[in-house]
């Protein structure tokens, strides 16, 4: 029997991606967001998009127009459970889409849940009243802190992930921590016919910012002269602001925020890390289709996105 799957706040169409790699039928999403809607549709033709808040849908309509769901994915809003958002007020309203899920699975009765966010989300007020809802609905559960580099994705991404089966305690998928791939696997070199740009610019150069020196002499300092290296470029960092290419990438956000450093012979050369970069680094496969967008929009769908590879092992496990 083929599985079929809808994915409610299916951004750029990650989790799918994993799901239908596990063997799966994505049969419907869901996204407010015109570019992440647009980029769904184009990875998953056949697929019904419904393009408006969660809150607005019927799940009686839907179901009357995509037919039966055995597997429910979901990823809601994320932004404000992060601790990158710091001290800023949250928005509880926004944080309150979780339980759509709810509503969903109720309604629908799917064999299978998969909940995707980030670890924060269980410091939440209101989690463990989202948790014993969907066990109240007759859902085995099953929390899981899982790392992308942990599933052959060159990226340092831990992420919670609610499993939920209603006939059986959930299982989970094996984790290999031995052989984490780097980021250097993702760096494209000269100029990929891909619209972005890949030269390379003198790192001292005029207009540079103060910071984003100190961390590059920083790197100098801890590795000489000759090695490369990455810095973040835009934002802050606690772990020096830059790392070496012989392990996975620190974690992607929204923000277009890593650049790589060259020495060339005389000095150094810079350049950010560019979207492309960034997909492989999530684990999308590279004939992933992306809109055509704005540098920053391209960036921000990457970084709002679910690492395939993990979403594709969590499958895999429940559903086998």
């Amino acid at each position: 029997m083929t599985i079929r799957a809808f994915d409610l706040f299916c951004g750029a169409g990650g989790s799918s991606c994993g799901a239908r790699q596990a063997g799966v039928r994505i049969v419907g999403g869901a996204d407010l967001w015109e570019k992440a809607a647009d980029t769904f549709e184009g990875n998953f033709p056949g697929a019904r998009v419904y393009r408006q808040k969660i809150e607005g849908l019927s799940p009686t309509t839907v179901r009357e127009e995509v037919g039966p769901v055995e597997l429910l994915l979901a990823s809601p809003e994320c932004t404000n459970h992060s601790v990158a958002k710091g001290n800023a007020p949250r928005d509880e309203l926004s944080r309150r889409t979780a339980f759509q899920v709810i509503k969903f699975a109720k309604a629908w009765k799917p064999r299978w849940v998969v909940v995707e966010n980030v670890v924060s989300m269980q410091r939440w007020d209101a989690y463990e009243e989202w948790l014993n809802r969907l066990r109240k609905l007759g859902y085995y559960t099953r929390e899981l802190k899982l790392n992308a580099e942990d599933f052959g994705v060159p990226q340092s991404r831990r992420r919670l992930f609610v499993i939920a089966d209603r006939k059986q305690e959930p299982v989970a998928p094996s984790v290999n921590d031995d052989n984490a791939v780097p980021v250097s696997s993702i760096l494209q070199r000269g100029a990929p016919d891909n619209g972005y740009s890949y030269r390379l610019r003198p790192l001292f150069g005029e207009g540079r910012a103060k910071p984003t020196l100190e961390r590059a002499e920083r790197a100098i300092q801890a590795i000489g002269k000759k090695k490369p290296f990455l810095i973040v470029y835009y934002g802050s960092d606690a772990a020096g602001g830059w790392q070496t290419l012989d392990r996975p990438l620190r974690t992607i956000t929204t923000l277009d925020r890593f650049a790589l450093v060259e020495p060339n012979g005389s000095g150094h050369e810079m350049r950010m890390l560019q979207p492309p970069e960034l997909a492989s680094a999530m684990g999308f496969p590279k004939d992933y289709h992306w809109p055509k967008t704005t540098r920053r929009e391209h960036i921000k769908l990457i970084g709002n996105a679910v690492s395939p590879p993990v979403m594709r092992a969590v499958v895999k496990a429940l559903t086998s």
